[in-house]
């Protein structure tokens, strides 16, 4: 037998490398294994860079600054499905972290992680898929991306997987991307109503929370809400809320219940089941403050429907608001105000409220906190609007005083809405005494001043409710608030401007306030605004009439008209038509320049001195009226007169002779014109006995036109030199101002003014106009009677005080224009 030769064992290939077990223990080189060629070395370099990602937000910095996030992006699309799940776990987990976050932007890698949401792909790879998103769902180009790129389809799919973390990173992304209306619009579409639904029964609190939020955001689309009625999702909300063990997710649940009730048909739905009744039962007996303050809100979105406000108030839903009052919440009773104040756009609902609400409210006023304040005070603007009998309410709930001291609140809100109630209250007669006993005018000087235009606008209209008192309009003036309310005129707010105007002619209604406010620059503000064709509006117009009709010198020197009933009382001057622009003086101020060659000043005063002084002193010892002092000006001028000899009648305007009016220099006064005066009882003799308006008026032009020199013909009119005698007149009194009396050669302007002030002194309704070149005339209005009695409409004639005097020129006529421009 043959010897059996061992056979040796072949040598491995040489191009087979022998199995190579690495342990490293630095990022770097694990980083350097993603560019192997071989899966299982890909696999295993990702798995420990997860596991170095989820020690800490360092190490994803770290894997970061190695270029990692470069490597693992290639590896999102590796055929593997090993490396690809490992590489998407690296990115869901390193993606909470913000620079990160930046670098997966630029890197793009939206697109890739939606295409791995796709149903044949591992649920792990589903998990950090749907995490990475959602971290990176939170900026708005992300979201953009999300939504072109098609990512929401595949996402509201993923709601229905059977793994909770798909679930959870699904529904959080969509609750970002939700965020944006055009998301919400495109989920309504994609039916995501169901599967929101479905995941309120979970058994994970977190899901049911998110879905709820979810809800909640996309509730407010009225699309939403109709596919939540139609899917009986409002049952399963109500559900929610019967159920005590689900307490944590009341306050959500209540939320988009809020946004179903904004809307009529569903709220109708609601009611109809029942549904509604079972909500406000549930509000009523809750404690948690939470859910009173966001229901409350609820009710406040809701009432802005006129048809809402009507079921609400059907079921009562008052009650339930009043009870929040009383709590102990801020918060709570804040938005329980606010829903009162909404709920006030029902008339019934204002009537409940006011009733029992109004004191609680009054109550509130006084909270330390501001914002409980401003909500008080601004229910109680909307429930005293428009409503006397609630007024009345605050009023017996002592609420003046809280509300003065709400004007000096920290909140503009708060201040706007006191004033308003405030206003709201000036309208019955007891509480407007109680308010201006108070001091409002001197309080709303403030809110005058202030930058806010709702409080400016607000404190302007309270200027002109109150500024109808004579007292009220001496405190204003008195504290100062004249000034920012003229500031006022010149805001941009149509509405602050127009309730300025408004008020400006309430306060010009007496004459000290209406020369203070033309001191302040009223007169040229309101022109200003009368002649821009935007900014002028009615009152505007109206205050300027009513301040130049309580100024008339200023107004007869801006606008060349006194009408009828425009009486000229003592102090009035004529000083020429003022240029558009200039200071318009004072009479002090005036007679206070020296003697130049510009046109005299002509004065209007019959009072005597000795009247004056008696005045003065009545007014410190009584409450005499100024009328009665000028009754008795009148009557105890008589005989002091008649005893004075005629050098001491005709009295220069100087300074001396004004110290001597008033010695102690308090309040400077014209001096007084005893010609005029005894002109004016003359007339008062003469003329005002005569029987009919023609006869006196005639009278009376004859009287003027011989006082100032008789007729002049019209051929001679320029041989009249009455600008000589004025001149010698102004070097006697070494002064420009002028009293008419002195006037003996009178033209035009001198003889229309005098006969405008006796006719006025007399009950003789004229009007006195100024023309170009010195001329001036005076319009009347006589009625006819014809031949049958037949009571005939009055004509308008212009009195002859120069050629023919006594004349009467129908006005329109031939005559009457020539007289007025020759």
């Amino acid at each position: 037998m043959g010897k059996k030769v061992k056979k040796e064992a072949e040598p491995p290939p040489k191009d087979v490398f022998d199995p190579l077990l690495i342990e490293s223990k630095t990022p770097a080189t694990v980083v350097l294994m993603l560019s192997s060629p071989e899966n299982e070395v890909l696999a295993k370099a990702c798995d420990a860079l997860y596991k170095f990602a989820s020690k800490g937000d360092e190490n994803k910095v770290t894997l970061l600054g190695l270029g990692a996030l470069e490597q693992l992006y290639k590896l999102l699309s590796h055929e593997d499905p090993l490396v690809r799940r490992n590489a998407v776990m690296v990115f869901g987990i390193m993606a909470s972290n913000h620079d990160v976050k930046k670098l997966l932007r630029e890197l793009d890698v939206t697109n890739s992680l939606i295409s791995h949401l796709a149903p044949e792909e591992d649920v792990v790879i589903h998990e950090f898929a749907t995490l990475c998103l959602a971290y990176m769902a939170v900026e708005y180009t992300t979201k953009v991306k999300i939504f072109e790129q098609g990512g929401l389809e595949p996402l509201i799919r993923l709601l229905g997987s059977l793994d909770p973390d798909v679930k959870k990173n699904s529904l959080e992304c969509i609750y970002l991307l939700v965020q944006d209306f055009q998301n919400r619009a495109a989920v309504c579409e994609l039916n995501i109503i169901p599967p929101l639904l479905g995941l309120l029964e979970s058994e994970y609190p977190v899901i049911q929370l998110l879905a709820l939020q979810t809800l909640e955001v996309i509730s407010k689309e009225r699309e939403t809400r109709i596919l939540l009625g139609e899917n009986k999702g409002l049952d399963c909300l109500l559900k929610i809320l019967e159920n005590n063990e689900l307490s944590d997710l009341h306050v959500e649940t209540l939320a988009v219940l809020g946004n179903c009730l904004e809307d009529v048909h569903i709220l109708q739905q609601i009611q109809l089941t029942g549904g509604l009744k079972k909500l406000l039962s549930f509000l009523e007996v809750s404690t948690v403050p939470d859910i009173q303050k966001n229901a409350a809100k609820a009710i406040t979105k809701a009432a802005y429907h006129s048809e809402i406000r009507k079921i609400l108030h059907w079921e009562e839903v008052e009650k339930f608001l009043l009870s929040l009052l009383d709590t102990n919440n801020d918060e709570v009773k804040v938005a329980a105000s606010q829903a009162i104040s909404a709920m006030c756009d029902n008339i019934d609902s204002k009537c409940v409220l006011g009733f029992q609400g109004i004191p609680q409210l009054v109550q509130l006023l006084s909270s330390d906190n501001e914002e409980v304040k401003e909500a008080a005070v601004t229910a109680l603007t909307n429930l005293t609007t428009a409503s006397p009998r609630n007024t009345s309410i605050v009023a017996e709930a002592e609420g003046i005083e809280p509300l003065m001291n709400t004007l000096n609140a920290q909140r503009d809100g708060a201040i706007s809405n006191a004033i308003a109630v405030l206003t709201n209250l000036s309208l019955q007669e007891p509480s407007r005494v109680n308010i201006q006993s108070q001091g409002i005018m001197s309080a709303l000087v403030g809110p005058l001043r202030s930058t806010n235009s709702q409080v400016q606008s607000r404190a302007a209209f309270a200027v002109a409710a109150f500024g109808c008192d004579a007292d009220a309009r001496t405190e204003l003036r008195n504290a100062g608030g004249l000034g920012p309310l003229v500031e006022l005129l010149h805001s941009k707010n149509e509405e602050v401007r127009r309730n300025a105007c408004w008020a400006v002619m309430v306060c010009g209604s007496d004459e000290l306030t209406a020369v203070e406010l033309c001191r302040l620059g009223a007169l040229d503000i309101l022109e200003e605004i009368n002649q821009s064709t935007k900014r002028k509006n009615k009152f505007s117009e109206a205050a300027l009439e009513k301040l130049l009709d309580n100024n008339l010198s200023q107004k007869y020197s801006r606008m060349g008209y006194l009408s009828s009933s425009n009486i000229i009382t003592n102090g009035f001057y004529d000083c020429g038509q003022i240029k558009h622009g200039e200071k318009f003086l004072s009479l002090e101020e005036l007679s206070k320049q020296e003697l130049t060659d510009r046109r005299a000043i002509i004065f209007i005063n019959a009072k005597p001195q000795e009247s004056v002084i008696v005045e003065n002193v009545q007014d410190e010892s009584s409450s005499a009226s100024g009328a009665s002092s000028k009754e008795k000006a009148r009557k105890g001028k008589g005989k002091k007169e008649e005893e004075k000899p005629k050098e001491v009648t005709e009295v220069a305007v100087t300074h001396t002779v004004q110290e001597e009016i008033n010695p102690e220099n308090s309040h400077w006064l014209p001096p007084p014109d005893f010609i005029l005066m005894d002109y004016i009882n003359d007339a008062s003799k003469t003329i005002l006995p005569l029987t009919s308006t023609r006869e006196q008026v005639v009278a009376l032009a004859q009287f003027v036109a011989d006082k100032m020199g008789g007729s002049v013909g019209r051929e001679q009119l320029h041989n009249f030199f009455w600008e000589l005698d004025l001149s010698k007149i102004e070097f006697e009194l070494k002064s420009n101002v002028v009293p008419i009396g002195k006037i003996k050669r009178g033209t035009f302007y001198h003889r229309a003014l005098l006969f405008k002030v006796i006719a006025d002194r007399i009950g003789i309704g004229c009007s006195l106009v100024r023309g170009k070149y010195n001329r001036a005339w005076n319009e009347v209005k006589l009625v006819e009677h014809s031949p049958k009695g037949l009571l005939l409409p009055p004509q308008e004639y212009i009195v002859d005080l120069m050629f023919e005097p006594g004349s009467l020129l129908k006005q329109g006529s031939a005559k009457a224009d020539q007289y007025k421009r020759i």
